[in-house]
């Protein structure tokens, strides 16, 4: 509709151009020849030879520029309109002349301009004008509709570009907003639509997949009660066993229920954080809570702690447990000795040194140990996910605190740093 209204506008506008160069032209008539009135002239200069002036043509019906010369070519007479420069530009601008005699002898000449140059002249400089004041104007336009058209066209086709950018990101948030009037805009609303189904989709398949997540951590954290109660009673089978055959079927026992567990942790903790459900809620609690959690994974009676100073610290009591369990088991699996704990307050921290006596790690490794997925050379043989120090350091720094790990001539010892209140 709108190429239309522009197409019959040009059409409009050229038609009119040609119009008034036609009028133009046809009103610029040439003066014609009045034989009567020419004759009167003649009769009347005739007449009053000697004593022509403004008077003697008072009456007179001759309407177009004349002069009268005498038989020398000297102006006695002209018209203010004339403009006589000499008889030889007369004679170039083709001007009539008519000889005036008086008593049968020639006496002068009456010369009738010819006004066709200057007609044409005229002509020249109003269509010139009238070309000029039309150029204008169509320059004018031309600005206009072009604006009209970067508003239209490009602007739209930009913000479709930009849309597009935003779809190939995956960012649906951002609508394509758009006003109807414009030739996208009949594309606008599909467009629009599609970014919509797209998020939808998209948020779909995220609640499936988190679903999946879910469950699989949910199966994980149900699977470790029933590990747990394996390990105990295996626990207890192994104090009360006395035939060597059945203690070592009961370690066995033992031992893959613990692997069986670690496993399941590494799972769980794993699922945890693509769910980025590694969420903490930090409170005050009293330090004896953490003899409480040592005590949880002292299996064995392997850990050797000295009491912890009295004092209230910032932590989240499930994940402070998470964080012990983690250190612990990994000295266990590592090191296999006997496990001492240190404490002291130091500053705005209460500092807790798990100490083993194993052979600890290079300083090469010591670096890269909180990496996600790292695990260290003396792996081999050894079931792990490479989290659980990755995790541990996350939580200990989101509670404010700091884990850290060191070499000792006897052994390996990971420090931690709990927020005081």
């Amino acid at each position: 509709m709108k190429l239309k209204i522009t197409l019959i506008t040009m059409l409009v506008f050229f038609s009119a151009i040609i119009v008034f160069s036609v009028i133009t032209i046809s009103n610029k008539n040439m003066a014609e020849v009045d034989v009567v009135a020419i004759n009167d002239a003649v009769k009347t200069i005739e007449k009053n030879w000697g004593q022509v002036s403004d008077e003697t043509f008072h009456n007179a019906e001759l309407t177009q520029p004349f002069l009268i010369t005498d038989h020398l070519g000297n102006v006695i007479y002209q018209t203010p309109d004339a403009q006589f420069i000499d008889v030889y530009d007369s004679i170039k601008n083709r001007d009539l002349f008519i000889d005036l005699q008086k008593d049968n002898e020639l006496v002068g000449k009456l010369i009738i301009r010819n006004n066709e140059q200057e007609l044409v002249q005229q002509m020249k400089w109003e269509l010139l004008l009238f070309v000029i004041f039309f150029v204008g104007l169509l320059m004018l336009i031309s600005i206009f509709y072009i604006f009209y058209l970067n508003k239209t066209l490009l602007q739209p086709f930009h913000q479709l570009q930009q849309f597009a950018a935003n779809i190939a990101r995956g960012n649906f948030d951002i609508p394509l907003n758009m006003e109807k009037n414009n030739y996208f805009g009949a594309f606008t609303e599909s467009f629009d639509l599609l970014r919509e189904e797209l998020d939808a989709a998209r948020q779909k398949e995220y609640e499936s997949n988190r679903s999946k997540k879910e469950l699989v951590a949910t199966l994980s954290h149900d699977i470790k009660t029933p590990v747990a109660s394996i390990k105990a009673v295996s626990e207890l089978m192994l104090m009360q066993a006395k035939d060597e055959k059945i203690v070592r079927q009961v370690n066995t026992i033992y031992s893959k229920a613990e692997q069986i567990d670690l496993l399941v942790t590494d799972m769980f903790h794993a699922t945890l954080e693509e769910l980025q459900q590694l969420k903490l809620k930090v409170t005050e609690v009293a330090s004896d809570v953490l003899v409480e959690m040592i005590e949880n994974v002292n299996y064995d009676h392997k850990i050797e702690y000295d009491p912890i100073p009295a004092c209230i610290i910032l932590t989240d009591p499930l994940r402070i447990q998470q964080v012990i369990d983690n250190i612990i088991s990994n000295s266990y699996k590592y090191a296999g000795t006997k496990i001492k704990i240190a404490s002291q307050i130091n500053q705005e921290y209460l500092e807790l040194m798990i100490n083993d006596f194993g052979a600890g790690m290079s300083d090469e490794e010591l670096p890269l140990v909180f990496n996600k997925y790292y695990r260290g050379g003396n792996v081999a043989g050894k079931n792990g996910s490479g989290l659980g120090l990755y995790i541990s350091k996350y939580f200990m720094e989101n509670m404010g605190g700091d884990i850290v790990c060191y070499n000792r001539n006897d052994g390996f010892t990971v420090a931690l740093k709990i927020k005081l209140a």
